[in-house]
This record gives structure tokens, sequence and C-alpha cells, in this order.
């Protein structure tokens, strides 16, 4: 893996019950914490926290199937759904428990954009082996604005997730990913271009950009959406998770999880200890550098 900047990883795959694998790291030795990303990045997002982490911390970072360096199956054999990331999870953490010697509790969760769905409705189905929740740009409830996006993204998302037009900018020009990786719409500064590239890498041929697609057509925003039950189902079981120790940091130029969602956050984990960014968009980890790490550490180390 030395082509990916900072990406220092031996690699594991997982095969499912369906025959497709799944890629994984599994770095360190000690409490388990888990990172779960969302779309349309991988596991090289977690890079950072892994090294700052895995001489103290047993790190797990899943790549969601046709993301990353996991398989992409055809959806004639995987359907790319909120409730198909929450079950592959699922069935990893159980593999690494029963054949690889991870505890059954003590589990920190770091969340990040689709990561908060797919992990907190993990957690809602194991609640006693979670110990700490770690949010980062995420939501794990119905959106707070209702079915209402900002005026400025209300006409992207209706041409991204409802033409044919936006099927060609997803699988043909792998627009998303390239603007998510861009400033000012996931980041607020470049990217260096090798890091930029490692984020991109898996999606080089347009037969590797249909999950990304997917997760976008899969945002629920009313009750007949596919994910809506799933989401809002979610949302109900978070106050159980209310008094676990909770860290909050929080790119306040994210043009999509607003200041809307860190203030839902805020009121159903009051004493989560909250940081927040004004100069930091949705991705976190690449516009504060070692800010929001030293942040990290301090609250998994105490």
């Amino acid at each position: 893996m030395t082509r990916y900047p900072d990406y220092p990883f031996t690699s594991h795959r997982f095969r499912h019950a369906s025959g497709i694998h799944q890629h994984y790291l599994d770095e360190g030795d000690g409490p388990p914490v888990l990172m779960v990303h969302g779309n349309p990045s991988w596991s090289y997002m977690w890079r950072r926290p892994v090294l700052a982490l895995r001489d103290r911390f047993r790190c797990v970072v899943p790549d969601h199937i046709g993301m990353g360096l996991s398989d992409a199956p055809g959806e004639d054999r995987y359907t790319y759904t909120l409730a198909s990331r929450v079950d592959d999870l699922d069935a990893l953490v159980e593999h690494l428990i029963t054949a690889h010697g991870a505890p059954e509790t003590g589990w920190t969760l770091i969340m990040h954009d689709w990561g908060g769905p797919i992990g907190m409705a993990w957690a809602a189905r194991h609640p006693h082996r979670v110990a700490r929740l770690v949010v980062c740009n995420t939501a794990a409830f119905p959106n707070p604005h209702g079915e209402r996006f900002r005026p400025t993204l209300r006409m992207p998302f209706w041409l991204l997730r409802d033409t044919r037009a936006g099927e060609r900018l997803f699988l043909r020009h792998n627009a998303f990913a390239r603007l998510a990786t861009s400033p000012p719409f996931g980041v607020r500064r470049p990217m260096p271009r090798a890091v930029r590239a490692a984020y991109l890498a898996p999606t080089s041929r347009p037969g590797t950009r249909r999950a990304i697609q997917r997760f976008v057509q899969d945002i629920p925003l009313r009750p007949g959406d596919r994910a809506w039950p799933l989401l809002h189902q979610t949302g109900r079981a978070l106050p159980q998770f209310s008094g676990l120790p909770t860290l909050i940091g929080w790119g306040l130029r994210d043009p999509v999880l607003d200041k809307a969602i860190l203030t839902e956050w805020r009121r159903r984990f009051p004493e989560a200890r909250t940081h927040v960014y004004r100069d930091a968009g949705h991705y976190l980890l690449e516009d504060t550098d070692q800010r929001f790490l030293t942040e990290l550490r301090h609250f998994l180390r105490h």
C-alpha cells in the first residue's frame, strides 16, 4: 500500500456469506476503536487517526462494499442500501470477535458522514459493546431541516439523484468524488496532489463508482424514502447512548452537514465534549491537520 501517502498498513479481507470480500485495516493492540467512513471516501481518510492511535489502541477500519479496496459487485449480487451497510459492519465485527480475539465490549465508535447512520444503527443492535462515541460531521437522525435543502443545494441534489445527466456525472465523470475532494465542497483548502489522488484512486474506473451514486440516492428526506425507517429507528435509539463519553469534532464550513445538525447533536448529547473549527469543511481531518487529532488522542487516553 505504499502508493498511498501515509497509509503504511497491512490489508485484511473478510469474506461475507455472499462471497463478497470486504477490505479492512486492523492495526495496533489495546481497546478497540472502530472508524466508519462515509461517501465518497474510504479507509484512507482515517490514516492519521490510525497512525496516531495504534500504539495504544486496536484500530479497525473497514471499507464499505463497493468502495476503497473492497470488492465492487454488481447490483445482481449486492444491494447498495443503508441496511446492507449495517449488516456488513455487524458481520465484520462479529468475525473479529469470534475469530480474531477482539473484545466483545469496550468499543469506541468514530463516525464521519454516512458513518453516523451506519455506525449508530450497528450500535443500536449491540449497545453493550459501545463505550465511547466520536462524531465528525455526520448525522444519525432525520434531517432537522425536514425535507428542505439549502436553496443552493436543491438543484445540484436533484440533478445528481434523479436525472440521467446525474448518472453520467457519477459514472462517467466521477464528478461527485472529484467535487468532494476539492474546495469549497469537501475541504476549505486544496489537498496535496498525492493525497487527493489517493482519495480518488479506488474510483479510477467507471465500474467502481456505483456505490457513490447509490449512497446519494439513498439519502432519506421523507418517510417514503427507502432508508427512512432505519434512520428514524436509529434516531429514536440515541438516548440510550447519551451518557457515554462523547467527543464531537465539527467543521463549520460543511455545505451539507451544517450548524443545524451540529446543534441537534449537542441537544441530544448535552454532556459531549465539542470542538468546532470555523476554518474546516466536511473533511475535518484534512482541514484541521493535527488540531482535532490532538483532541481525539486526549479524549481516548483520559
